[in-house]
Parts: C-alpha cells; structure tokens; sequence
C-alpha cells in the first residue's frame, strides 16, 4: 500500500472536538429540555451522555464565572473595564480546608471584614476602623492591599474530588465605575461650560473649542484611567489564588479582628518594614 495513503484517517484533535461537541448536542437534542435545566438535571444529562462528574462541575462552574465577565458591552464598558470580574482556579484541597484559609486571609491579609455568609459562598468588604485604614494608607508590609477598592469580594469554593477544590474569587467594583465616570463627567463638563462662555463673550471659535476639546480628551483618560486598576484587582485575585494553590496560607487558627493584637502587628510589620 502507498505510504503517502494511510489505510485508517487520523482525527485530528480539532476534529475530535467537533464530532464530540455535536454528539453532546445530538443527545441533548433528544430530551425536551424547555427554557433550560437545573443543576440537578443537568447532573443527571451529563450521567447519562458519560461525562464524569468532576469535569461537568468544574465546566459549570466556569460558564458560570464567563457570565460574569461578559456582562458589559455597551460604552461604558468599553470606557472603563467591567463592573465586575472573577478568576477561578482548582486548588489541591478540599472545601473546608481552602475556606478556613481564605477566611483568615482575607481578613488578616487584605484588610476585609465579612460582609454575608451564604450556604455556598462568603463575602467581604473593606473594614473600615482606624488601624485598617493606617494600614492601606501606608501600605503597612509593603502591600497595596488593592482588594479593599472593591465594593465586594465573593468567594465559592466547592468539592471537586476527594482532596481537590475549585475556588471562584469574584470582585464588585461598581463603585469605582460609578467614580470615574462622574469625575471624567465633571472634567467634561467644566470644559464645556467655559467653552460656552467663551462664545458669549464673542472669543473666537477657535479658542473657545480649546476648553471643551481639552476636557473631553480629560475625560476620557480619567475613564479609560480605571482600567488599569481593574487589571490590579484582577492580579491582586490572582495572587490570593497562587498563596491558595501552593499553601501559603495557614489553615487553622482564628483571624484576628481588631484590638491590642491588631496595635501590636502594625507596630511588628512598621519595625520589619523599617528593617534593622
């Protein structure tokens, strides 16, 4: 047989994925399943079609996590970043392990307080007593502590397997969005109002245009401006995920939350800071 013919065509992995995309479709084709299914359906859809557990929950869990971060697309979207983002990691831990350590870094490492809890998931805030404040405002330990900008942090973990957890790390910066867009606003506003005075005072065209030009360009770079905070907190989320991943962070003991111990450990990390 010619070499150049092969007597068995290869699929190649493209290939592969479409025959197995379209199968799943063909199956789910066959059941009537309306507007949508439940978890528990949809669970009970993927027994059925082969798919093991493990993965069908992780893929859940990242569509959920592609909702979030495909929800803006209209201008000031664009202008300034999304209103919210998520990152999400499996983590070699299982669930009760990763939530007692995430507990305590948030609190200890980033300077939040618990906000809610909820039976699947936790949420924080920024804690907004004296020593917290020193704390962000000097950078105490040398850290920026860029998740206490956000309006709220959201943190899911779940069971994956035995010994393995998939961790979701959400943040709300809505208020930021709200910020720069009132002050790119302001600064537009301001251009355009002495542009108007300048025209009924009968300054040439020209010039008059010369403010409002200036506060549309100040404008936009105050919007556009947020974006790079929100790459910052999106790393800042990234970075809890790593300590997460590889153990950093001890997973017994209580946080602290305020008091003598908190004086103490601003006076310790100001001393460290200082070096010897």
């Amino acid at each position: 047989m010619n070499e150049l013919v092969p007597d068995k065509a290869r699929i190649d992995r493209a290939g592969l994925e479409r025959i197995i995309r379209r199968a799943a479709e063909l199956q789910a084709q066959e059941r009537d399943i309306g507007e949508g299914l439940t978890e528990p359906e949809l669970m009970h859809l993927g027994y059925d079609v082969g798919i093991p557990a493990a993965y069908l929950q992780r893929a859940l869990l990242e569509e959920r996590t592609r909702a979030i971060q495909l929800d803006d697309s209209k201008l000031a979207g664009w202008l300034t970043g999304p209103r919210q983002i998520a990152v999400q990691r499996s983590v070699p831990e299982n669930a009760e392990g990763i939530e007692a350590a995430l507990g305590r870094w948030m609190i200890d490492g980033e300077l939040l307080s618990v906000k809610r809890r909820y039976p699947d998931r936790t949420s924080w805030e920024a804690r907004q007593d004296m020593f917290s404040s020193i704390k962000r405002e000097f950078k105490v330990g040398g850290r920026p502590y860029r998740l206490a900008r956000a309006k709220e942090i959201v943190g899911t973990v779940t069971d994956l397997e035995p010994g393995r957890s998939h961790v979701q790390l959400s943040a709300d910066l809505s208020n930021t969005r709200r910020s720069h867009l009132t002050g790119a606003a302001t600064v537009t506003g301001i251009g355009g109002l002495a542009t108007a005075i300048g025209v009924t005072l009968g300054v040439a065209l020209p010039v008059a245009l010369l403010p409002i030009g200036l506060g549309l360009l100040a404008g936009l770079a105050i919007a556009r401006h947020r974006r790079s905070r929100v790459e910052e907190t999106q790393v800042a989320l990234e970075q809890v995920l790593d300590r997460l991943e590889h153990g950093e962070i001890p997973r017994s003991g209580k946080p602290a939350l305020g008091g003598v111990g908190t004086i103490k450990r601003i006076a310790d990390e100001i001393k460290r800071s200082l070096g010897p």
